[in-house]
């Protein structure tokens, strides 16, 4: 059985069962601290996880004369926790904006509209399978061109081609089709 001292040692010179040494030693630490911070057993055991993470990756800065080995790791895990917090509020802004946008509307929405929605969907429906999903990205899930090409793994010119191929595909049947005899309701399109 090793002291934190070498332990500490063992971690920084790129032992793996010091890493789980480690983690049977202090974890339980680690995730009574992340409980007590974010009260959410669930995110507790995330942040325990990504505290051993990134006490591993970061084993080098680990510098046993500025304190203690589980001093080290409650200190990643505070700040851990703290970044988890941060971003469950800011999703909660996030979410209450949407919410806010998402107000019901004060009138019964105009049969044209509806009949330019059903036809838009049908001439989505009829693009190929990836300018249709980059689109969709694009205008359903207000996703920008970089966030569509790292959800679909595609270059960014690709989603920008796919994108502008797709929505000239779209007008020419628009106007093709007549869709559009008598209602223009469906608004412009914006520029990304």
């Amino acid at each position: 059985m090793f002291t934190d001292d070498e332990l500490a040692e063992r971690l920084r010179a790129g032992d793996e069962k010091a890493l789980r040494t480690a983690y049977e030693r202090h974890g339980a630490a680690v995730l009574y601290l992340a409980q007590r911070l974010l009260r959410n057993r669930a995110d507790a055991e995330d942040v325990t996880q990504l505290t051993f993470v990134a006490a591993w990756s970061g084993r080098d800065s680990f510098d046993p004369q500025r304190g203690t080995l589980l001093g080290w790791l409650l200190g990643i895990a505070r700040r851990k926790a703290i970044d988890r917090i941060r971003a469950a509020v800011r999703d909660d802004r996030v979410a209450e904006t949407v919410r806010a946008q998402l107000a019901p509307p004060e009138q019964p929405e105009l049969p044209e509209r509806i009949v330019d929605r059903l036809l838009v969907a049908d001439e989505l429906g009829r693009l190929p399978a990836e300018q249709r999903r980059t689109l969709e990205l694009a205008f359903f899930d207000d996703l920008t061109h970089p966030q569509i090409a790292a959800v679909t793994g595609l270059p960014l010119g690709t989603v920008k081609s796919h994108i502008r191929r797709g929505l000239a595909n779209l007008r020419r049947r628009w106007e093709v089709d007549g869709a559009a005899s008598g209602s223009r309701s469906a608004g412009s399109t914006r520029a990304r």
